[in-house]
C-alpha cells in the first residue's frame, strides 16, 4: 500500500532506486505517447474533435445540476435505481447496504477510478464483503495489495517477473513462469469462476447520457460485460462530471478517449446499460465528493473536464520517472496533482509542485484541461494558506524580499557570483536538492545589468 506519510519526493527516491524499472517505465509509457501521436495524426480534424469535446464539457459544467436532474428522471423511467452520495463515506455504505439487502458478501468489480478514490475495496473488506477485481491489472495489483499506479495501465510499474511470482503464490502457478500469455490466460481462467459464482457486479461510468438516462461503459477485456451480464443487481459508480448531455456527443468523446489513452481507434468494448433485464437490477449512485467544491474555484473547475484517458501522465516526464505511487493519491500525475488538492490540501500539498510545468499535459489532453496552469495556480493557493513546507516558506520570503529591491537584488546577485566562483559546495552539496543530479553552471563574469549598461555606454560612442 502506499505509504501515507512520505511526500512525492521520497517516494520517487524509493522508486529511483531501481534504475532498470525507472528506464522501461519511461521507455514504455513514451511508447505509449507515441502511440496516441500517431493515432491521432490519422484524424484531420482532430483538433476540432478536442475543441468540440471542450466546449461539450463546458456547456455540461455550466448547467450540470440540470442534466443530472434529466440523467435521474429518465435512469428512473428506464427501470433504474438512482441513489445520490456527497462523499465517499456515503458511497460506500449505499455500496454495502444494497449487498446486505441483498444477502450477498461477495462482489465482482471492474476498473471503477472513482472506488479507489473511496478506498471501497478497504471499507468492503472490513465489513465482511470478498472483492475481486476483475480488471487483468486491477487483478494484479490486488494481489500485490497495492494501488493502481496509472488511470489506465494499473500495473505499469510491475515487471513480468514480479507477476509471474504473484500468480506462483496465489494462484498456484509454476514458479519462475512469466510469459504473459500463459499468465493472462490463468488470470482468465479463474476469473471466468468468479464471474459465474458472483451475483453482484460493480462497474464505474465513462459517460452518463441525460437525453437517454442510459450510461456507457469502456473496456478492452470485456470484463465489465461479463460481471453485469451474468450478475443478478449490477452497481454502477458515477461521479458527477460523467455527464453528457445527449447520445450523439458520444461520437465526439468515444474517439477522444482511446486515441488519447493508448493510441486505438476506440476500446474493444463500448457498453451501453440502459435498462434491467428482466429478473435483475441496476442501481446508479452519483457521487460528489468534493466535486462541487471543485467547481466552485473557477480557477480549477476546468479539471472536471477529464475523462480519464491517461494521456497527461503518458507524456509527463515527471510521472514516467517518478511512478504513480509517488503522488500518494487515487489518481495520479498532472492530472491527479489539480484534483487531489482540492480534496484535501494539506495532505496533497507537494503534489502541484511535482512538476516541470513544461505544458506536454495540456498539450495532449483530449479535452482541453489547462492542466499546467492549474498546476501553477494550486502552488499560489497552497503557499497562500500555509501548507508550504517551512523551508519553502522561508526562501520565498527571502525571496520576495530580495527581488522587490533593486539594492537587494544588485547585491545579492554579486555574493551568488562570489560564492558559485570561489566557494561552490555552498550551494552544490548533498543537502540541496537542486543539484542532487545537475552540474554547477559556470559562473557568469558578470550581471546582464552590468552587461546591458556597459554595452549600451558603447553603442552611444559610436553613434
Amino acid at each position: 500500500m502506499i505509504a501515507p506519510d512520505k511526500d512525492h519526493a521520497a517516494l520517487a527516491n524509493e522508486f529511483n532506486k531501481d534504475e532498470q524499472r525507472v528506464d522501461w517505465h519511461d521507455e514504455t509509457l513514451w511508447w505509449v505517447r507515441q502511440k496516441r501521436d500517431n493515432a491521432v495524426k490519422k484524424l484531420p480534424e482532430w483538433e476540432e474533435l478536442r475543441e468540440a469535446g471542450s466546449q461539450i464539457k463546458n456547456n455540461v459544467l455550466g448547467n450540470l445540476n440540470y442534466y443530472l436532474q434529466q440523467f435521474e428522471t429518465n435512469a428512473k423511467a428506464n427501470g433504474v435505481h438512482v441513489h445520490w452520495a456527497l462523499d465517499a463515506k456515503e458511497h460506500n455504505e449505499i455500496v454495502l447496504d444494497l449487498l446486505l439487502s441483498k444477502g450477498i458478501n461477495k462482489i465482482v468489480k471492474s476498473k471503477s477510478m472513482l472506488t479507489e478514490e473511496c478506498n471501497l475495496n478497504d471499507y468492503l473488506l472490513d465489513n465482511g464483503v470478498n472483492v475481486i477485481d476483475s480488471d487483468l491489472g486491477e487483478f494484479i495489483v490486488q494481489l500485490a495489495n497495492e494501488h493502481p499506479s496509472h488511470i489506465v495501465l494499473p500495473c505499469i510499474h510491475k515487471k513480468k517477473e514480479e507477476i509471474g511470482e504473484l500468480f506462483h503464490q496465489h494462484l498456484g502457478t509454476p514458479s519462475g513462469n512469466s510469459d504473459p500469455i500463459f499468465l493472462t490466460e490463468t488470470a482468465r481462467q479463474h476469473l471466468r469462476e468468479t464471474f459465474l459464482a458472483r451475483k453482484a457486479a460493480l462497474t464505474g461510468v465513462n459517460f452518463a447520457v441525460a437525453e437517454t438516462g442510459e450510461f456507457v461503459v469502456c473496456t478492452n477485456e470485456g470484463n465489465a460485460d461479463m460481471g453485469a451480464h451474468l450478475a443478478d443487481i449490477h452497481i454502477a459508480s458515477m461521479g458527477i462530471e460523467k455527464i453528457i448531455p445527449e447520445r450523439k456527443h458520444l461520437g465526439v468523446f468515444l474517439r477522444l478517449l482511446t486515441r488519447s489513452a493508448t493510441g486505438q481507434p476506440i476500446t474493444t468494448y463500448s457498453s451501453h446499460f440502459k435498462k434491467p433485464r428482466s429478473g435483475a437490477s441496476i442501481h446508479i449512485i452519483i457521487v460528489d465528493n468534493g466535486r462541487s467544491k471543485q467547481l466552485g474555484r473557477e480557477d480549477f473547475r476546468n479539471s472536471l473536464k477529464c475523462i480519464r484517458c491517461g494521456a497527461c501522465m503518458n507524456t509527463c516526464p515527471v510521472y514516467r520517472r517518478s511512478g504513480g505511487h509517488s503522488y500518494h493519491s487515487a489518481i495520479a500525475g498532472p492530472i491527479g496533482s489539480i484534483l487531489a488538492p482540492n480534496l484535501d490540501m494539506e495532505k496533497h500539498a507537494d503534489l502541484p509542485f511535482a512538476s516541470t510545468l513544461c505544458g506536454s499535459c495540456t498539450n495532449v489532453c483530449p479535452v482541453k484541461i489547462d492542466i499546467h496552469d492549474q498546476l501553477y495556480k494550486w502552488r499560489q493557493v497552497i503557499v497562500k494558506n500555509g501548507h508550504a513546507p517551512l523551508a519553502k516558506n522561508a526562501a520565498l520570503s527571502v525571496m520576495t524580499k530580495i527581488l522587490s529591491s533593486p539594492v537587494l537584488y544588485k547585491v545579492a546577485g554579486k555574493l551568488g557570483r562570489l560564492t558559485m566562483k570561489w566557494v561552490p559546495l555552498v550551494v552544490n552539496n548533498r543537502f540541496n536538492p537542486w543539484y542532487k543530479q545537475r552540474e554547477l553552471p559556470e559562473v557568469p563574469k558578470n550581471s546582464f545589468g552590468e552587461w546591458y549598461k556597459k554595452n549600451r555606454n558603447h553603442e552611444s560612442k559610436d553613434k
